[in-house]
């Protein structure tokens, strides 16, 4: 069962967070604590960590790289006070040997001292700047995770790191479309704008009624499917090239920074 219990828009990033390591928030955190940069999490050993710095600098639309941690850290000044990387995201997924094994609240009793944590941009931060221009966000209208789609995109190999982009899927009139173009824009550290708008087909999706992560959301028959690169990308990219062990957020339960995300805006 998942829950986002008393927490809103309005929620500060510190309750959202203590929700998430109290086992209150196990719910995606789309919506929740607007106003503040939510990141994606890539924690590797440190003897692949400087391999996968170099895939995120060679793929910087779906790895926007906001924070390396050093070996063993689970706290982090720069993405907010009083954290904990192993107790304040509200589901995580552990891989073992290219496969995800595990889906837990709390991955403390998996902590290792060679672990080395990635934060990257999330486009929830973004849907912020999109509601305040009066655009409606489906998923959030729809109390439902963010569709999320693998591709035929092939991304730049490097590090011993590659495979496909995998994208969020956002459905828009046209005019909304536009004006979510020109808003993304603004915020390149949290994916920026759209790789692709319209004919999921030319980008190897055959449904968009049946993502691979999140939930389906409705699309009117008038509307417009934009899609954005996803910070989900590196989980795919950890099973295509078989870790022995790593650990990510689970798609759509993010870690909630102290960030605004208007000191990401470029103008």
């Amino acid at each position: 069962m998942t829950s986002t219990a008393h927490l809103d828009t309005h929620s500060t990033p510190q309750a959202v967070r203590r929700a998430a390591r109290e086992g209150i928030l196990t719910g995606p955190t789309s919506g929740l604590a607007s106003g503040y940069v939510q990141v994606n999490l890539v924690i590797l050993p440190e003897s692949q960590a400087a391999g996968f710095l170099r895939f995120c600098q060679a793929n910087p639309k779906p790895c926007p790289l906001l924070a390396v941690s050093e070996p063993g850290a689970r706290n982090s000044t720069l993405l907010g006070r009083d954290l904990d990387i192993a107790r304040d995201v509200p589901a995580y997924r552990i891989y073992r040997n290219g496969q995800v094994s595990d889906t837990r609240t709390d991955v403390a009793d998996d902590w290792r001292e060679d672990l080395v944590t990635f934060a990257l941009g999330c486009s929830f931060t973004f849907e912020h700047a999109l509601i305040n221009a009066g655009l409606k966000v489906r998923h959030i209208e729809e109390t439902r995770n963010v569709p999320m789609f693998n591709t035929s995109v092939p991304l730049t190999s490097s590090g011993g790191f590659g495979g496909n982009l995998v994208v969020s899927m956002r459905p828009f009139a046209a005019a909304d479309a536009i004006r979510a173009i020109q808003i993304t824009t603004r915020y390149p550290q949290v994916h920026g704008a759209p790789v692709h708008i319209g004919a999921p087909s030319l980008i190897g999706i055959a449904d968009l009624n049946t993502p691979d992560y999140g939930d389906s959301v409705s699309v009117g028959d008038s509307e417009i499917p934009v899609f954005w690169a996803c910070g989900v990308t590196p989980q795919q990219v950890l099973i295509d090239s078989g870790v022995e062990f790593a650990i990510t957020h689970s798609p759509g339960h993010m870690l909630v920074t102290d960030i605004p995300d208007s000191s990401l805006a470029l103008f």
